[in-house]
Formats: structure tokens, sequence, C-alpha cells
């Protein structure tokens, strides 16, 4: 039974209304925005480097009066994939190994274009090598566990050496929030647990600092 003293729930007020509705409407549009924005300004810079290059005879300003935002972009794309055709075929492949060559022998460029060189094979370069799987694992000690990439079975030197009776797994163990680097580990098989999650998800739990969860599967559907 309520009495007269009984305080009664006070509805947000306009001011705390409106503020809810910005907040939520900044996390709509903020990554949105941010996106729009990031492409936008990659396309420009772009364009500022590449047009300059371009004679102006060439440049569709001179025909239409006007400085359309990606054309830069779009004369990256075909140069970039001419030159890939062309360094596919034989006197590509000699034109390349030449100027390597020459490369080679100037010692400060040396050791430049070597380091731009296996960076870029290692992002850009078409593999089918990628993680198998997601798996978590006690580290650093135990008690305390942590979300790691399955590479592959451990081989050679490494597989022979370590005290181990059966398969040795090389894990990944990725930092927070730049997955990208990280520690390569190896696990006995039988100290890991294998994840149902993707690769991609459990990705997003490691760059999110565990924000953001994957979606738990639906238990009425049979496992893939």
């Amino acid at each position: 039974m309520n009495t007269p003293f009984d305080e009664k729930p006070r509805r947000p007020g306009l001011f705390a209304s409106l503020r809810a509705s910005f907040l939520t409407g900044l996390i709509v549009i903020a990554p949105v925005g941010l996106t729009i924005w990031l492409i936008w300004s990659v396309i420009g810079w772009i364009d500022g480097v590449v047009l300059p290059l371009v004679p102006y005879d060439f440049q569709p300003e001179k025909y239409i009066g006007i400085n359309l935002r990606g054309i830069g972009v779009i004369i990256f794309l075909l140069f970039t994939i001419v030159v890939g055709w062309l360094a596919k075929g034989l006197l590509g492949r000699s034109l390349i190994r030449i100027a390597e060559n020459m490369v080679q022998n100037v010692p400060v460029v040396r050791s430049i274009y070597s380091g731009v060189k296996q960076i870029a094979e290692t992002v850009f370069a078409q593999s089918e090598r990628s993680f198998e799987k997601a798996c978590l694992f006690e580290y650093p000690r135990k008690g305390i566990w942590a979300i790691g990439f399955i590479s592959t079975t451990a081989k050679g030197e490494v597989a022979q050496r370590a005290t181990t009776s059966g398969d040795l797994i090389s894990v990944f163990v990725p930092t927070t929030p730049n997955p990208t680097s990280g520690f390569l580990l190896f696990f006995p098989r039988e100290d890991i647990i294998e994840l149902d999650m993707s690769v991609e998800d459990a990705a997003k739990l490691v760059i999110s600092a565990g924000l953001v969860y994957p979606n738990e599967k639906d238990p009425s559907q049979p496992k893939s």
C-alpha cells in the first residue's frame, strides 16, 4: 500500500532525454562518419601524390574544368595492374632482376629496399597460409587464460628437441589493441582448447580489449 511519503519515480527531464538521444546518435554516426572521412582523406592523399606526376594534357581537369576526386586512385590502380602484368612476364622478371642487382650494390639503399620488399611481400603477397583456428590456453601462468591463433604443427628441430610426448602446436599470441604484434609460443596439443568462434571474431575480441564478444551460436543448429 502506497503512502503519501512514498517517492514516485521521476521521469527524466527534457535535458536528460536530449542528452541520451544525442549520445545514441553519436554512437551511430561516429563510425560511419569516421569511415567516410578516412576513405575521403586517403583518396585525396593518393590524388595529391599521383596527379602531379601525370602530364596536364592527360588530366580530366583540362577537358571538363573540374578536379574530380578519385582520378588519381584510378590512374594508380591501372598503373599498378599494368606493372604487375609486365612483372609476371619473362621480360619484366629480367628487368626486375637487373634492377635488384643494381640496388644490392648500394649499401644504404640496399638495406632500405630489402626491408620494404620483405614487408610488402608479407602484407600483399597472395598466400593460402593463414591461421587455422582460435584457441584458449593458460598463459603466462596457470589460472590466467589467453586467446591465441593456431598456426600449424611444429616441425623440424623445434619439434624434435621439445620434450613433449605428443604434437607441438605453434600458437601466435596477439597483443591488444594491435594484433599484428605478439608472441610465437609452442604448446603441447593437450594444453590448448580450440574455440568455436572464427579467427575474425577472436581478432575483434582482442582488438576491442574484451569489449566486443561474438554472438553466441544457436545451440539448436549443428556445429560446423
